[in-house]
C-alpha cells in the first residue's frame, strides 16, 4: 500500500497491536487517551446509551488497555483526548 501512496489505518485494541507488532508490517502505534479514568467513566455514563453491565465491561477493558501506557516503547505516540479540536489536530 505504501508504494501506492496509501495508508492503512487499523482501529484495534492492544491485543491486536501485540499481534501486529509480531508481524513484518512497518506500523506506527497511536493510543488515544482520555484525560482521566474518571472522565472516561463520566463520558460513557453521560451518553446514556449503554447498560450498566456494558459500561462496567468497557471500563474494565479501558483499565487493561491503559496499563499498556506503562510499557516503554509500546506506543509511538499518545494523544490526550481532552479537547476534540486539539486531539484532532494532533
Amino acid at each position: 500500500m505504501c508504494d501506492a501512496g496509501k495508508t492503512c489505518l487499523l482501529d484495534i485494541d492492544v491485543q491486536g497491536a501485540e499481534i501486529v507488532k509480531k508481524s513484518e508490517l512497518d506500523a506506527r502505534y497511536v493510543f488515544v487517551k482520555p484525560p482521566s479514568f474518571e472522565e472516561l467513566e463520566a463520558r460513557l455514563r453521560g451518553r446514556k446509551t449503554d447498560s450498566e453491565e456494558s459500561i462496567l465491561g468497557r471500563l474494565q477493558v479501558a483499565r487493561t488497555e491503559m496499563a499498556y501506557l506503562d510499557k516503554p516503547g509500546f506506543f509511538d505516540h499518545v494523544i490526550l483526548n481532552d479537547s476534540l479540536e486539539r486531539a484532532y489536530e494532533e
